[in-house]
């Protein structure tokens, strides 16, 4: 159980305190409403570009890290395609200094042309060495536009191509900070050895001037049920074949979440798993494989992924996988492995909230669904899932017509 405050400022941002004096530090956490699913089609990346920009230096501040680190503190951020985060640490008689930074740059950046070509010059080198240059780094920027036809889902948070980041404009950098960076669309979350009498004097002095954006109403283009298997072949120069299948599931908040999560823990989580027991332990197909969801706020992908053993074909691999999925299908779950799942996830969950600055980033999350207590419901939920729950679900998800498939082969495997 987390147990937290909250309070809205009249701009409309939403603050939310989580007192935990057993921790001898204070933690900001403000998570901007805004991802890689809000950017137009034509001007894709800018949400992680974002992410740069708003350490280049604010309205009053001009270099964000030198003042915290001088007040002891630390910080970092990270985008997704639902999300912006940034978070930071510091002793908790320095919070308000925490507070001063993040204020000055929700007020305003200070939009100077050279930060902006130094952003976008660290983003296109990122964009050439995570995506580009290294094995399989392109898989997600191939795979994505497969199994996703009308949602922006179908573009990785780095964006479609480099030119969308290499044509970005101060014209088009203001009209997105100010679309999106305003106290309306953001949560911040402080917890740690803080005291919520504190946090409200502190919330309304430095983040109360600040003006309300113009409310951002989303209306995102919803992706059609896929009706037929979808498939792509790459060849590369990589090590070994990679499988990719993908198959559409509910979003995060979706009261058949937790269900369909737990049918990917029992295909494909850890050694014990199905996939990993037949196809990689008792018949070596595979060397690794694995389940997992994406976990999206929109409906989201159950994936399975897998190197191909080297003398195993790709077709051959993929039929093994249906095999799996066929059993599961045709002969369900027992109760003792459904208890192992849920159990496995449970444990996940207890063990995430130790650390003071996940929780304060679960709850920040959590409050996107309307009810920052859903935080606490998740280990419920799990354990709700029933063995008739799962093999109610599972036909409706792993079914070939809803399913995307990726074949990346070796080149030299398959000359």
């Amino acid at each position: 159980m987390i147990k937290y405050n909250s309070f809205t400022l009249d701009n409309g941002l939403r603050v939310i305190v989580h007192e935990d004096k057993s921790v001898q530090s204070a933690v900001i956490n403000i998570l901007y409403d805004v991802g890689s699913r809000d950017e137009s089609p034509e001007k894709t990346g800018f949400a992680h570009l974002f992410e740069h920009l708003m350490f280049g230096g604010s309205k009053n501040i001009l270099n964000y890290d030198e003042p915290l680190q001088e007040a002891g503190g630390e910080n970092n951020a990270f985008t997704n395609p639902d999300i912006t985060n940034y978070y930071l640490t510091v002793p908790p008689q320095n919070l308000e200094t925490g507070f001063w930074l993040e204020s000055d740059r929700m007020l305003g950046l200070s939009f100077d042309p050279k930060v902006l070509k130094t952003q976008q010059k660290v983003v296109i080198e990122e964009f050439k060495q995570r995506y580009l240059n290294q094995p399989y780094g392109d898989l997600w920027l191939k795979f994505r536009p497969l199994a996703y036809k009308k949602h922006p889902y179908q573009w990785p948070t780095i964006g479609k191509e480099i030119r969308h980041i290499e044509e970005a404009t101060m014209d088009d950098v203001k009209a997105f900070f100010y679309k999106h960076y305003v106290p309306n669309q953001a949560i911040i979350v402080v917890a740690g050895h803080v005291d919520t009498e504190e946090v409200k004097v502190l919330s309304e002095k430095w983040f109360g001037p600040i003006p309300r954006g113009e409310a951002y109403v989303r209306n995102l283009p919803k992706e059609p049920i896929q009706s037929e298997k979808r498939f792509m072949e790459i060849i590369e120069d990589v090590p070994s074949d990679m499988l990719t299948m993908a198959f559409h599931m509910p979003g995060k908040f979706d009261p058949e979440y937790t269900a369909v999560d737990l049918i990917s823990d029992i295909l494909g989580r850890e050694k014990s798993s199905r996939l990993y027991q037949k196809l990689v332990k008792e018949q070596s197909f595979f060397s690794t494989i694995n389940a997992y969801v994406t976990g999206s706020i929109d409906p989201g992908l159950l994936v399975i992924t897998g190197r191909v053993s080297e003398n195993i074909t790709i077709e051959k691999a993929e039929e093994q996988v249906w095999s799996v999925i066929h059993d599961l299908l045709a002969n369900g779950i027992e109760e003792a492995e459904l208890e192992k799942v849920k159990n496995q996830a449970e444990s996940t969950l207890v063990f995430s909230e130790v650390e003071i600055l996940n929780r304060a980033r679960a709850l920040a999350f959590a409050s996107l669904s309307g009810d920052t207590n859903f935080v606490n419901q998740e280990a419920d939920l799990i354990q709700e899932v029933t063995k008739e729950h799962i093999e109610k679900l599972a036909p409706m998800i792993l079914r070939e017509t809803n399913c995307s498939v990726l074949y990346y082969k070796s080149k030299e495997k398959n000359a």
